[in-house]
């Protein structure tokens, strides 16, 4: 990170940016540019690593390209403003950065996953169909790497 100075390194201080983003980008492999799709998503934290959820369609462009590469990047960002600095104009933010597998689960990982996604999204013990996880694709990363970055004026 060129801005050592902004890094959030600590795992405690990346979990509490993810608790209070609203949406995951979800950077995946395809020809010839990336394709980048914004999504609501869970998150636990896991023998010291970040375990990140999210679900979607069992069939289109995303799942299609997981299937065909699962290693991907997660991003989530807080945008908080533009500030005015001496000469300059700046934002700002505080953001996280992942590198990961992105892996189908089933079953009880699945109801897990969709556990800790409707708590994210400020939905938690919300009942729902159990007939509707036959529709959907639930994924788990396991983030292998991951980093935080914020900055604040003044």
């Amino acid at each position: 990170m060129r801005r050592n100075d902004r890094e959030v390194t600590d795992l405690d201080g990346i979990v509490e940016i993810l608790s209070r983003a609203d949406t995951i980008r979800l950077g995946l492999h395809d020809e010839p540019y990336p394709y980048v799709v914004p999504l609501s998503f869970g998150y636990e934290v896991v023998a010291g690593r970040v375990v990140v959820f999210f679900h979607g369609a069992c069939e289109g462009l995303k799942h299609e390209l997981i299937a065909g590469n699962p290693y991907v990047c997660v991003e989530a960002g807080i945008f908080y403003r533009f500030a005015e600095v001496p000469g300059s104009v700046t934002t700002e933010y505080e953001s996280v950065i992942g590198f990961g597998r992105a892996e189908l689960v089933r079953d009880g990982e699945a109801r897990r996953g969709m556990g800790l996604l409707l708590r994210h999204c400020g939905f938690e013990g919300f009942v729902y169909d159990p007939k509707g996880l036959d529709r959907v694709a639930v994924y788990r990363i396991v983030l292998d790497r991951v980093s935080g970055k914020r900055r604040f004026v003044g």
